[in-house]
């Protein structure tokens, strides 16, 4: 199926999948995918490293914000989010991280950084991105929106697993609780918070399967752009 040079946007809650969805939609369709939620884990990182934050929310936001234009954020094709030449994938999708990602991205300065990371990226057309505030802020005039839920026990055995898989020891309701406080957090934000755009198609996958999803988004597609075959 052959679908036009359209920007996909897609928003949703934490661990209801977006990242895979996107990744999976840019390789059935060609599209570039962007992960804007890796980049504020990637400045969560930089700032756990340099010491500027103490427990999950205590930021020192004035020293943070004159350090943002020189951290080198990027998408390595292979490798995924990296800092210059150094690869942190893995250690962006810690528990350590994911505490503190969320008061990270409440800060204006944060999001207006990572924004225009991704307006660079965006410029090359032809693309999907996740994240939060993609079809409200990011791109609001992105030709197709999605914004993506699941019920919450099925989104903290996701994470769960994840972490397991990755040799780590989480707790289920310690991931459950950093959920729906994450949850709280991304939607009552008072710069770009997450909510649904007017007119975003919601994808409920709680119980869908990969090839479901793709089915699903295909079949939207058809439809909204008129595409036969």
């Amino acid at each position: 199926m052959k679908i036009p040079d359209i920007v996909i946007a897609v928003d949703g809650y934490s661990s209801t999948g977006k990242s895979t969805f996107a990744k999976l939609v840019a390789k059935e369709f060609g599209f570039l995918y962007l992960d804007s939620g890796a980049l504020y884990r990637g400045v969560t990182l930089f700032a756990l490293e340099q010491g500027l934050i103490e427990g999950t929310d205590k930021i020192n936001t004035s020293a943070l914000i004159p350090l943002l234009d020189g951290i080198d954020l990027r998408f390595d094709a292979e490798r995924g989010t990296c800092i210059g030449d150094r690869c942190i994938e893995s250690e962006i999708r810690t528990l350590r991280v994911s505490n503190s990602v969320s008061p990270i991205a409440t800060i204006p300065a944060v999001r207006n950084f990572v924004d225009s990371k991704l307006h660079e990226f965006g410029r090359r057309g032809r693309i999907i991105m996740d994240g939060r505030d993609i079809g409200t802020t990011v791109f609001p005039d992105a030709e197709l929106k999605i914004f993506m839920v699941a019920d919450d026990q099925v989104r903290a055995q996701r994470r769960f697993d994840e972490m397991v898989m990755k040799g780590q020891s989480p707790v289920f309701e310690e991931v459950l609780a950093n959920l729906k406080e994450r949850d709280y957090i991304d939607s009552h934000r008072e710069t770009s918070p997450l909510q649904r755009a007017a007119d975003a198609f919601v994808m409920d996958n709680s119980d869908m399967n990969l090839h479901e999803e793709v089915v699903w988004i295909r079949g939207l597609i058809q439809g909204k752009f008129g595409i036969l075959g």
